[in-house]
C-alpha cells in the first residue's frame, strides 16, 4: 500500500530520471571536438554523476536493524 510520502519519493525519482535524460541528450548533442578543459561539458558530466548517485540512493534497499527485544521486560526473542 502506497503512502503520501511514497508518492513524493516516486515523483522525485521520476524528476531525477527526466533530468538525467535531458542531460544525456545535451551531452550527446554537444559539439565536437570537446577539449578536456571545457567547463560547460565537464559541468554536464558532473551533474549527470550527481543525478545518477541520487537515483542510486533513492532506489537502494536500506537495512534497518530491529532490536531482539521489542518491548522492555519482554525477554529475548527465541529463534
Amino acid at each position: 500500500m502506497g503512502t503520501e510520502y511514497d508518492a513524493h519519493i516516486e515523483a522525485a525519482v521520476l524528476a531525477l530520471q527526466i533530468a538525467r535524460q535531458q542531460i544525456a541528450d545535451e551531452i550527446r548533442s554537444y559539439p565536437t571536438p570537446v577539449a578536456g578543459c571545457d567547463v560547460d561539458y565537464n559541468s554536464l558530466l558532473s551533474k549527470r554523476t550527481q543525478l545518477t548517485r541520487a537515483l542510486d540512493v533513492l532506489n537502494r534497499e536500506i537495512f534497518v536493524p530491529t532490536p531482539r527485544t521489542l518491548v522492555d521486560g519482554s525477554g529475548v526473542e527465541s529463534r
